[in-house]
């Protein structure tokens, strides 16, 4: 009975040691943190996407209140987050841009030359490093990596061809990490539309033709329709900070003329079936 009472009484004055100790230790090591931090990582959309390039929200908040980070990193809460944050913060938001998703490749399968049934892993990853897959080496490989990186539901498989929902969206860039060609691309839509050259082939315009009914062959027509355009290593591209959806003349004639219809209008008055259509 007195060893059983004693090792209670031992257990009980352990107990209230640890108690004080732990206590102690809060105390002593407790690291204050900025209300700021709390409060911003309230008002963003908890979507840990890492489009913001941290980990997750709570790292982005601690990055702007350590001033390492602007406001307006975040694409998921837009424009009114990060008023809300440049409030939090007691600093002006800068004006925001929404990025979105453009594939650059327009190629479907009934438009593309395949070499060889592909009879690997059903990854554009591991299709990637197959040679002769495909006959165009830039375009898309159509297995949906970028579909399984997307946690928003907003690029599909059509036809062999990744396309893209601009109304679901947000612009994380997963897609972007998730492609081995790196054939989709993160672009400013300051309007609901932008103009894309569906195509990344650099090579010749024979070349091309050999392997696509619809890839760039570099004829330059949509470089003298509109300073949109530009031309370079057998390529034309888009020049994004010249493209104006309120007033299309020039593009509009640059597109009717491309020889192969690789130039579209791609965005959310787009009809999402239609991107692939010529």
């Amino acid at each position: 009975m007195i060893v059983i009472i004693a090792s209670a009484v031992i257990m009980l004055v352990l107990a209230v040691v640890m108690a004080v100790v732990l206590g102690w230790a809060k105390d002593a090591f407790h690291v204050e943190v900025d209300p700021r931090v709390e409060k911003i990582d309230e008002a963003l959309p908890a979507a840990n996407c890492g489009a913001c390039g941290y980990a997750g929200c709570r790292d982005y908040a601690e990055a702007v209140v350590a001033g390492e980070a602007p406001v307006m990193l975040c694409p998921v809460g837009g424009a009114g987050v990060a008023a809300e944050i440049a409030e939090i913060m007691g600093v002006e938001a800068d004006a925001m841009v929404k990025e979105m998703a453009v594939v650059n490749c327009g190629a479907s399968v009934s438009r593309r030359k395949q070499r060889h049934e592909y009879l690997g892993e059903k990854t554009c990853t591991a299709a990637s490093d197959v040679a002769g897959v495909q006959g165009c080496m830039y375009g898309c490989l159509g297995f949906g990596d970028c579909v399984a990186a997307c946690d928003y539901d907003a690029i599909h498989i059509i036809d062999g061809l990744a396309v893209v929902d601009y109304h679901k969206c947000i612009g994380c860039a997963a897609c972007v990490k998730a492609c081995p060609r790196g054939i989709i691309e993160m672009v400013a839509f300051d309007q609901d539309d932008v103009v894309k050259v569906a195509c990344s082939n650099k090579d010749g315009g024979k070349a091309v033709k050999d392997v696509c009914e619809v890839g760039c062959i570099a004829c330059k027509r949509c470089e003298k329709e509109s300073p949109v355009f530009l031309v370079e290593d057998n390529l034309a591209r888009v020049c994004h900070e010249k493209f104006d959806p309120e007033s299309l003349e020039g593009v509009e004639q640059a597109i009717e003329k491309c020889p192969t219809d690789c130039i579209l209008i791609c965005g959310k008055s787009q009809s999402y079936l239609k991107q692939t259509e010529r």
